[in-house]
C-alpha cells in the first residue's frame, strides 16, 4: 500500500472518529414486530432461540504462505471499496447491508438497508 493511500485510509478513519451516531427509538421495532405476528403462540416458541449475528467488512483469499508471513503492522487487501456497506449476517445468511458508527466509545452498525423476508427465504433454498 503506497503512502497516498495509507494517507487515505487514515484521513478516513480520523473522520469516522470524529461523526457522532445518532440515537436510534425503539419503537420503531416495535411496529415492526407487531407487524409479523408475533403475538402468534407458534412463532413465540422459536423467538427466544440465539442466533449468531455478524458483521462482514470484507473477504480476501490469500496463500496459506502468506498467512503464515502475517505479522504486527500488516494489511490484507479486502474486496470491498472504502464506504462500501458492510454485511450484517444471521448464522451466516445475509439479513442487511449497514454502516460502522460509534456510540459511546463503541462500534455498532447503523442497518441501511434490510433484505426483504421474500428475498432471505429464496436464498435459504
Amino acid at each position: 500500500m503506497s503512502n497516498d493511500e495509507m494517507d487515505d485510509w487514515a484521513a478516513a478513519m480520523a473522520e469516522q472518529a470524529e461523526q457522532e451516531a445518532q440515537t436510534v427509538e425503539l419503537d420503531e421495532l416495535k411496529s415492526t414486530a407487531t407487524a409479523a405476528n408475533v403475538d402468534d403462540p407458534k412463532l413465540d416458541t422459536i423467538l427466544d432461540i440465539p442466533v449468531t449475528i455478524s458483521m462482514e467488512v470484507g473477504r480476501s483469499f490469500i496463500s496459506i504462505r502468506n498467512l503464515l508471513q502475517l505479522n504486527q503492522g500488516s494489511v490484507v487487501e479486502l474486496d470491498r471499496v472504502a464506504g462500501e456497506p458492510l454485511d450484517v449476517m444471521v448464522n451466516g445468511t445475509l439479513v442487511a447491508h449497514g454502516e460502522v458508527v460509534v456510540v459511546n466509545d463503541k462500534f455498532g452498525i447503523r442497518l441501511t438497508d434490510v433484505i426483504s423476508q421474500t428475498e432471505r427465504i429464496k436464498k435459504l433454498k
